[in-house]
């Protein structure tokens, strides 16, 4: 340790602590954003696991999604469907059937991109969905939109 001390001027004392007070307030905002599907809204504080994303392809008013190959080739899979014409949650519900759901939460609008089992979980505040896009626990109030499909040479068309 030094004996010498150096004089450090206001101004730079000032700027110093209000950098430090900054970094202390944005480290509690990103801590506070979350994401990993626990929250202190979250119904049963449960741990979401992220579902995979796949590529639409989005032509005349349909979204269409390979499924070879993907978490949808098996019965219970589900997906995240990202596309021009928006973002949906798939799941295969049976050999020849799948539902389709609006990826956006009816709560405040955020991505739902997780799941808990069967259930979709949405990263902000915790709302669950079934996977026909039911609400199982709020804060949401409102199911999520629901879309046809139709399943044809291992594609699966979503009906806009």
């Amino acid at each position: 340790m030094s004996d010498t001390t150096t004089a450090v001027s206001r101004r730079r004392f000032c700027a110093g602590a209000c950098q430090a007070a900054s970094g202390v307030t944005l480290a509690t905002l990103f801590s506070g954003c979350g994401g990993d599907g626990s929250s202190p809204t979250s119904p049963g504080g449960g741990m979401a696991s992220a579902l995979p994303v796949l590529a639409g392809r989005f032509a005349a008013s349909r979204v269409q999604v390979t499924v070879a190959g993907t978490a949808l080739a098996s019965v219970g899979g589900a997906v995240l469907v990202e596309s021009t014409a928006g973002v949906f949650l798939v799941s295969r519900t049976n050999e020849t059937a799948f539902s389709a759901v609006e990826a956006v939460c009816t709560h405040e609008g955020c991505t739902v991109s997780g799941a808990d089992g069967a259930t979709y979980v949405c990263p902000c505040h915790g709302s669950r969905y079934s996977r026909s896009g039911q609400v199982v626990a709020g804060p949401a109030k409102a199911n999520l939109r629901q879309y046809a499909t139709t399943f044809t040479d291992g594609v699966v068309t979503i009906q806009l």
